[in-house]
């Protein structure tokens, strides 16, 4: 008996592990480059808010959506809906990857292109793009 549960025992202890590294690989979203390096896999749709601050303050803040793609280690974001100041299928931002991290953004405006910086966090699924001046635009995947 005692032999018996020892082994429903380690059975079960090795689900647990198999299940958590199942887990840990489907929950960070990644591509392989044709160069070997991983990058964060950006595609898709995105809830966005944008909320304007110092100069910028009289444009308010404002929720949009995006659809980001990707191409290797570079991205643009298109507007998916139109907003007071945006049509709808302009673009809203590009950039480059650099590993799970942003190396470059531009949040592009219609006017004046924007160089901000970019942070991607909770396993690829919340993107905070802040100049820290004028506008901070935050994305989360839908």
């Amino acid at each position: 008996m005692a032999k018996k549960a020892f082994l429903v025992l380690i059975c079960f202890i090795g689900l647990i592990i198999f299940l958590s590294i199942l887990n840990c690989q489907g929950t960070k979203r990644t591509i392989t480059l044709p160069s070997g390096e991983v990058v964060c896999d950006l595609n898709g749709e995105w809830d966005v808010f944008v909320k304007n601050y110092g100069p910028w303050a009289s444009f308010s803040s404002y929720p949009q959506m995006w659809k980001i793609t990707q191409t290797g280690s570079s991205f643009v974001a298109v507007r998916m809906i139109k907003d007071y100041l945006h049509e709808k299928g302009s673009p809203a931002a590009q950039g480059e990857l650099d590993k799970c991290n942003m190396k470059k953004v531009t949040i592009l405006t219609g006017g004046p292109s924007i160089t901000a910086k970019g942070r991607i966090s909770d396993h690829g699924n919340k993107i905070v793009i802040d100049d820290g001046r004028m506008v901070r635009v935050t994305a989360t995947r839908k």
